[in-house]
């Protein structure tokens, strides 16, 4: 599975991030299969997972995002029961549980400085994701050089308004975006 996930990124190289129902009814109807899901609780991440598998879609739960869930391993475990296809999480320790349990893992990295630009490779070689994404994904410098200093392909998000956006983000190295904002799913 983890190699069709990625099949489906590097394919479709804009990922839809979804942060509420309404936007989740919209991209049930559309093409793209690979959906970042960015909200729910407990109770209903189950649920909102089964609609995006019963649509053919990749449902890739940020683990950090969802209400109820705390920080160990075992919320993990909980998304892998509940049909996610794989997890995003800041957390190292989520990314190594997801791999154990055969999840396709984004380990999610925010760079801000020299220092964070810096964790992202010693992070990344320490936790083994599938993936990587840095936000935010407005920054092509830096992102050639996380390209150049990771082994997993990597996915930027935040910010990413319009066409150009998209295409500087591709151009300095990226597989994908990801990204909120209706408007640039359809592109």
């Amino acid at each position: 599975m983890k190699e069709r996930i990625l099949s489906a990124i590097e394919s479709a190289p804009i990922i839809a991030a979804v942060k509420n129902d309404e936007g989740l009814g919209r991209i049930l109807a559309s093409d793209l299969q690979v959906i970042f899901l960015l909200y729910g609780d407990l109770c209903s991440v189950g649920g909102i997972v089964s609609r995006l598998r019963e649509a053919g879609k990749y449902a890739i739960v940020h683990a950090d995002l969802i209400a109820g869930l705390g920080p160990k391993e075992v919320a993990v475990d909980f998304l892998a029961r509940s049909g996610a296809s794989g997890i995003i999480s800041t957390r190292p320790a989520f990314i190594k549980r997801g791999r154990e349990l055969g999840l396709f893992t984004i380990h999610r990295f925010f760079v801000f400085d020299s220092l964070s630009l810096q964790n992202v490779a010693k992070s990344a070689a320490a936790s083994h994701p599938d993936v990587v994404e840095i936000l935010p994904g407005l920054m092509p410098r830096v992102i050639g050089r996380v390209c150049a200093a990771v082994r997993q392909p990597v996915i930027c998000g935040g910010l990413i308004e319009d066409k150009g956006d998209v295409m500087a983000a591709l151009a300095a190295g990226a597989v994908a975006i990801s990204t909120t904002d209706e408007a640039v799913w359809g592109l």
